[in-house]
């Protein structure tokens, strides 16, 4: 399964990747100033950067193979997509418990909401609307990266 890496040697800490990664959440995924200025909610990244000692680095979901959020999902709403291995949420069937969240020994999925229900939040890939992560595809140093592990 592809998945997005980080070369933490070129990684410079600028967020280029938050501020794509939440346009492509919005309302206006394929349009940066629309998706800050118009959408009616404000744009929420689903990836974090972290410095420690000069160096930074972008994080975000793993799509474990064995995801932990997925097995402690009590509405059957987080789940592994058997064909891509990406770890989705059904935004249909989420009861808003954040299990989820908590299950996450990474903690790379966050509280959030949608329409004023209780969802969480988590790097998707960009599969529903783009042919690449957008975190990569926008970083200036070319830090992400996407491909097999």
């Amino acid at each position: 399964m592809k998945k997005v890496y980080v070369i933490e040697d070129f990684c410079i800490g600028c967020g280029t990747c938050m501020v794509y990664c939440a346009a492509a959440h919005s309302e206006y995924p394929k349009d940066l100033l629309k998706a800050f200025k118009l959408s009616s909610l404000k744009p929420v990244p689903r990836l974090f950067i972290e410095e420690e000692e000069g160096n930074s680095y972008s994080l975000m979901c793993r799509h474990c193979d064995e995801p932990l959020c997925v097995y402690s999902c009590i509405s059957g709403a987080m789940f592994k997509d058997n064909r891509t291995g990406v770890v989705k949420v059904d935004k249909e069937r989420c009861v808003g418990c954040f299990t989820c969240v908590i299950a996450c020994p990474y903690g790379f999925i966050r509280e959030g909401s949608e329409n004023g229900r209780s969802l969480p939040l988590k790097c998707d890939l960009c599969k529903d609307s783009f042919d690449m992560p957008q975190c990569v595809e926008h970083c200036p140093n070319e830090a992400l990266r996407y491909g097999e592990e």
